[in-house]
């Protein structure tokens, strides 16, 4: 079990599908089955809802999430009042989801239940230095399509991510979608004199000079860039966009003669929401990105059958990821019980 065993060497751990129906509820199973609660005290949440039986989209039948003794979950409270476990109720808090208020229980005897914690990434937050006071030694956090943020290395230091059929039932194309997934959560963290002072701007577009100077454009994202009738790379080395980046300023960067001078930095790879041409064409004409905060991307696992009943081959597509991506992936089903 080696992606088991270094899920132990963190305190936070998210779990990330790149679509639905990845296997992203086979995955959570299979670690909290595994980790050794002897060893360490658990807390597991959803940014979205999980342990459902169905789908709510595609009516397909979804995994349940099972809770053994001892672990603590966080989930709304109408969710909470549906468990089939028994536990203790050890907070309720004044954090809200469209469900009702977020309540945390410690398992008594292990069971199932439905999954929906905090819904944004500033309480994910929140739930995190919260369950200190329980003396948790691993927050567990599963993601939610389009949902990245959960992944955000200010929220969960470690990762693993799920992909399969569902995401593209093309072999070659999974592996290069996926890829470039995993490339922008690789991006080389920032080592400079002003990443302190940039970790602290909360808003905005800003630049850092040939002198380490701070400079504010006055945009307060990187969608007003077109507002700009200014060369904001002139003179600079750093460009630090806080919000999201997109290709409208990547393709500001990219078209500057000083592409070559300037690096591009985010917040962290959540932040990234740039298309695959537009970032091989950046990086083809010298540009760089980093970000100031990185994730340690733990594992990929795979689901290699969709919701339509199209079934990938798992071992061919297991062996051109771990190829492309320099990584362990893994067939949870199929190997259930054997990693």
């Amino acid at each position: 079990m080696p992606f088991i065993k270094e899920i132990l060497n963190y305190d936070s751990l998210s779990i990330v599908g790149l679509e639905k129906n990845v296997g992203k509820t086979e995955c959570l199973n299979y670690i909290l089955c595994r980790l050794p609660l002897q060893e360490k005290r658990v807390a597991v949440t959803s940014i979205g809802i999980d342990g459902e039986n169905k789908d709510q989209v595609t009516s397909t039948k979804k995994p349940e999430i099972f809770l053994r003794e001892g672990m603590y979950f966080s989930t709304a409270e109408s969710h909470y009042k549906e468990r089939r476990l028994v536990s203790e109720l050890v907070e309720i808090t004044n954090e809200r989801s469209s469900l009702g208020r977020i309540v945390t229980a410690k398992v008594s005897v292990g069971g199932k239940a439905l999954i929906s914690g905090p819904s944004s990434g500033v309480s994910l937050r929140r739930w995190v230095a919260g369950m200190e006071k329980f003396g948790i030694d691993l927050t567990i956090i599963d993601g939610a399509i389009s949902r990245l943020s959960s992944a955000s290395p200010a929220i969960s230091k470690a990762m693993i991510l799920s992909t399969g059929a569902a995401f593209s039932s093309n072999i070659q194309t999974l592996v290069q979608k996926t890829k470039f997934v995993v490339e922008m959560i690789g991006l080389p963290k920032l080592e400079d004199v002003t990443r302190d002072a940039l970790c602290d701007i909360e808003s905005g577009v800003w630049g850092v000079d040939n002198d380490d100077n701070i400079i504010d454009f006055g945009l307060t994202s990187a969608l007003a860039i077109s507002s700009l009738k200014v060369d904001i790379t002139k003179g600079m080395r750093i460009i630090y966009t806080v919000g999201a980046l997109t290709d409208k300023l990547l393709k500001l960067v990219s078209d500057s003669k000083n592409i070559r001078n300037v690096t591009l930095v985010v917040k962290d790879f959540t932040k990234i929401f740039v298309s695959e041409t537009a970032y091989r064409v950046f990086c083809s004409r010298g540009g760089k990105i980093m970000v100031l905060q990185k994730s340690k991307l733990i594992a990929v696992c795979v689901n290699p059958t969709a919701p339509n009943g199209y079934v990938l081959d798992s071992d061919i597509l297991c062996g051109k990821l771990e190829e492309a991506l320099k990584l362990p992936v893994y067939d949870i089903v199929k190997n259930k019980y054997d990693i």
